[in-house]
């Protein structure tokens, strides 16, 4: 079997899933014939590989820190529950120090960190990251600084990642028994990736700022057309995948240290590629829940044509005009930009994973049981 990409469900990039779809088809020539964006990806998917283990270790002994030397753990959770405006995914004043004393092993804590880990977000953007921030050293002949660059990876890594346990506390539908442990840890996760972005300067850690502001509005959105579905429209969607846009452009401007026009650009590509993977998530997680997913363009789409089948075709063209708008950001790369096939590789996977998945919905033809369950 042969692993073209790292992901969380490793079936999806087997030789035999690429061959089964068009961009899947390309990948599998490129690593033949080993182009260049696929040897500079295969580099960066190797490193990820082996990084990824130290970075866990990293993550699970300053967070370990943090909780212990913290005297006011309620205080913690009372500022944590008005910054991201909801009690719902903080512990009561009783519950704390039990858990808190739990959570003072390493290896408990170690075993929720890697749980939270295991997400396709986390081992999809951990080679991305570095790439992008090489490939902005090199355009601006930065000195190396290798403490600089992990301290910003890891903390735009674990900012990514603390959307895993707020969404599993707010959905309910994985990991029941670790939720309190997760609100514990959900401020500690905050404040080390502050920390660790703010290496990079005030720039950076403002662009971190404003970036989390955006991807809370975009939960929030999203939070309420899941109590209102019927009340979706364009705009609430555009509004809800700021989640996306926000948590991943700015991951991306932050990785040419906020520079223009490069951060920009940077941002652009990634914030569209991240709303394209935003669609094939819908398409993966409806298939794999037997509903609808809400909110979601499926959703919306459905709502407009009365019809299910529809709902998801006009969710693939979604995510192609995505795609095409991060492709279109390549266009704006500087001449001889080192890390261009790197780009134009990675957006071919981005494609393989949406295409992938409708190719499954297509076999699978759930319509009649999506349409049953439909939001009333």
């Amino acid at each position: 079997m042969c692993q073209y990409v790292s992901s969380k469900d490793e079936s999806i990039f087997s030789k035999e899933a690429l061959m089964s779809t068009k961009p899947g088809k390309d990948i599998v020539k490129q690593a033949l014939f080993k182009s260049k964006g696929y040897r500079q990806f295969d580099k960066y998917k190797k490193e990820a590989e082996d990084e990824l283990p130290k970075f866990t270790k990293r993550f699970t002994e300053d967070l370990l820190k943090q909780i212990k030397s913290d005297t006011v753990p309620h205080e913690t959770q009372e500022k944590f529950a008005s910054e991201v405006g909801s009690s719902e995914i903080t512990l009561e004043k009783s519950q704390i120090d039990s858990v808190k004393k739990r959570l003072g092993d390493y290896d408990t804590l170690l075993d929720r960190v890697t749980r939270i880990l295991n997400s396709n977000f986390v081992k999809m953007t951990l080679p991305v990251f570095s790439a992008l921030y090489d490939a902005s050293s090199q355009h601006f002949g930065d000195a190396v600084d290798a403490k600089k660059k992990t301290d910003i990876i890891d903390g735009h890594i674990i900012a990514i990642d603390l959307s895993e346990p707020m969404d599993r506390i707010m959905d309910k539908d994985e990991d029941i028994e670790y939720l309190d442990d997760y609100k514990l840890m959900n401020p500690y996760i905050l404040q080390l990736a502050r920390s660790k972005i703010g290496s990079g300067g005030p720039q950076v850690l403002e662009e971190f700022e404003k970036g989390f502001k955006d991807a809370r509005i975009g939960q929030y959105v999203d939070f309420k057309l899941k109590m209102k579905p019927k009340g979706i429209t364009e705009e609430a969607m555009i509004e809800c995948y700021k989640k996306y846009r926000a948590v991943m452009g700015t991951a991306g401007k932050n990785m040419a240290l906020g520079r223009l026009p490069l951060g920009e650009i940077f941002y652009l590509g990634m914030a569209k590629a991240a709303e394209s993977v935003g669609c094939g998530n819908e398409i993966e997680d409806s298939i794999k829940n037997k509903f609808v997913k809400v909110p979601s363009w499926p959703l919306y789409y459905t709502t407009l044509t009365n019809s299910v089948q529809k709902g998801f075709e006009f969710t693939m063209k979604k995510s192609e005009v995505y795609l095409s708008e991060a492709r279109l950001a390549l266009e704006l790369l500087p001449e001889n930009f080192s890390h261009r096939d790197f780009l134009e590789f990675l957006f071919l996977t981005v494609e393989h994973y949406n295409s992938f998945w409708f190719n499954q919905l297509q076999k699978q033809k759930l319509w009649s049981e999506f349409d049953s369950k439909l939001p009333k």
